[in-house]
């Protein structure tokens, strides 16, 4: 743990760690507070509360990559300062919008979110080490898993003992909190010696959106796919057992083994390539559908669990290093709005696999998902380092800077 502790103890990182936790575990809950308002407050079905929460999911993968780019050119305090005034706005008006206007504003709310994760994948590149940078993604990683534990249980607990119109206002409050003491911590967004870099300008993005970085993206959109699959086939496998209400066991279960595997993971003393953790990511759910009751469930997808938050944590150092710095900021809003994306998508897949089958084919669909985005992502980066091994080759190695090893999300003398 001693990796860990040299983390923690960089200047700002534990609070920045802390404050992020807030707003990330409101986030991701966000969706399920606007479903139990809609449901519960407006007396509506659940397909329009899904509406709503597509809206705020499109919008979020929308607005990563304007988010991101404006933080590299107008800086980190501008840009929280009107997302956090945004979120208020919202949350305090969802209790009295109509549906048709809740919808609209769900979308916007979504597109000017107060980019959080971006903003602490950002900060923890450029204030590690090289040395660091892994058991720093690692707990980034960690922190996302826990706000998935905890954001949605407290939600529903909420509604449950409240009001989903003072649910909501909790939410918007712990958004705008966390928003907001991220802009007072200011942390910053290039190391010294990547500050200079950025003061020459932008690259332009053909420069740097190349293979490589498509590949990881690619990557965090299948990791993401296989992620929202997996939850929906849990839910269908207790449904056809008669014990839907033990999926309140079932996804903790998973959620702990993926927090003890990220923190494994930050102080293994090598790494491993994002396209083999993705695989066997992929390859072990495939047989989680194999379980038909839930303690064998709990068992099966301990596999999967353990390896959720190393693969995230690879494909967060990834972009870190692939994306120049003066486009980083824009670089990690394309990660978020690609994870977004993958979550999106990953339930109606699996879903028809499931209405198609049985509910151990959804397990078979998200697995065979990720293993897909697994290739892709390793043929991509293949082609980007030849390509890269060509031009140094014709330059004479000339000077030449050490070569990006082709499985994306290693690193060299590591």
């Amino acid at each position: 743990m001693t990796g860990y502790r040299q983390v923690l103890a960089v200047p700002g990182m534990a609070s920045l760690l802390g404050v992020s936790l807030l707003a990330r575990a409101a986030i991701t809950a966000d969706a399920m507070a606007l479903t139990m308002y809609v449901v519960l407050g407006l007396g509506m079905s659940y397909a329009a509360a899904g509406g709503v929460a597509a809206a705020l999911t499109v919008g979020v993968a929308l607005g990563g990559p304007l988010l991101g780019r404006l933080i590299d050119v107008r800086g980190l305090r501008s840009v929280l300062l009107v997302t956090v005034v945004l979120q208020v706005v919202f949350w305090l008006s969802v209790p009295i919008m109509p549906y048709v206007i809740l919808l609209g504003a769900a979308f916007v709310a979504g597109l000017l979110m107060v980019p959080v994760q971006q903003v602490t994948r950002q900060a923890i590149a450029a204030m590690t080490t090289t040395g660091q940078r892994r058991a720093a993604f690692a707990l980034e990683s960690v922190q996302g898993e826990l706000s998935y534990i905890v954001g949605p249980a407290v939600v529903i607990l909420g509604a449950a003992k409240t009001s989903p119109g003072v649910v909501a206002w909790g939410v918007g409050a712990a958004i705008a909190a966390g928003g907001a003491g991220i802009a007072l911590l200011n942390p910053p967004l290039r190391a010294e010696g990547e500050a200079d870099a950025a003061a020459a300008g932008r690259p332009p993005r053909r420069e740097w959106l190349g293979a490589g970085l498509i590949a990881v993206l690619t990557m965090a959109f299948g990791t993401t796919t296989l992620l929202s699959g997996v939850d929906l086939a849990i839910v269908a496998t207790l449904e056809e057992a008669g014990q839907v209400s033990w999926a309140a066991v079932v996804v903790p279960v998973f959620g702990v083994a993926s927090v003890a595997g990220g923190l494994v993971y930050g102080v293994l003393p090598r790494p491993m390539p994002t396209w083999l953790l993705l695989g066997l990511l992929g390859l072990v759910t495939i047989p989680a559908g194999l379980a038909h009751d839930w303690p064998w469930l709990c068992v099966a997808i301990v596999g999967a669990g353990i390896l959720t938050a190393p693969t995230l944590s690879t494909v967060a150092d990834a972009v870190s290093r692939l994306a120049p710095a003066g486009v980083r900021g824009e670089a990690t809003g394309l990660q978020s709005s690609a994870q977004s994306a993958g979550f999106a998508l990953g339930s109606p897949i699996v879903g028809l696999a499931i209405d198609a089958s049985v509910p151990a084919a959804g397990f078979a669909a998200a697995g065979l998902a990720g293993l897909a985005a697994a290739l892709t992502g390793c043929l991509l980066a293949r082609r980007s380092t030849a390509r890269t091994r060509s031009r140094l080759d014709d330059l004479g190695r000339a000077g030449a800077p050490d070569l990006e090893p082709c499985e994306a999300g290693t690193r060299p003398g590591t």
